[in-house]
């Protein structure tokens, strides 16, 4: 039976692999996006220093969540969302147990979202 399981959760959540630790948490999300105004001079750049560009799916974590292995380029998967994120961004510290999804230039699109509650997937790797 517990086989069962875990081949329904690799089909939903196919970043999930035997030699995995996979977790999955509540967070609340807002979305952002590269207009002037909602970051610093170099709103097409993240924290890490990856070049974001409209279309890509990349997300920003508080900086508690990137002890909890959300670190530069770790894949997340998130509850009703298709597709895998990266996490290509920190957000200020003054945040916790919060994401920030990116939506390109759509400046509208982001506050239409507003903030959210979702589920967030993902693997730490053993190395």
């Amino acid at each position: 039976m517990k086989i069962i399981r875990y081949l329904a959760l690799l089909l939903y959540f196919p970043m999930i692999s035997l030699a995995a630790d996979t977790h999955s948490m509540r967070v609340k999300a807002s979305a952002y996006t590269s207009a002037i105004g909602e970051t610093d001079s170099t709103p097409n750049i993240g924290a890490w220093g990856d070049k974001l560009t409209p279309g890509m799916k990349a997300i920003a974590v508080s900086r508690d969540l990137i002890e909890l292995g959300l670190t530069h380029n770790q894949r997340v998967t998130i509850k009703g969302f298709e597709g895998t994120y990266f996490v290509l961004d920190k957000m200020n510290k003054r945040w916790t147990k919060k994401i920030d999804i990116y939506m390109g230039n759509d400046v509208e699109k982001a506050k239409q979202w507003g903030v959210r509650n979702v589920t967030i997937y993902w693997t730490n790797e053993e190395k």
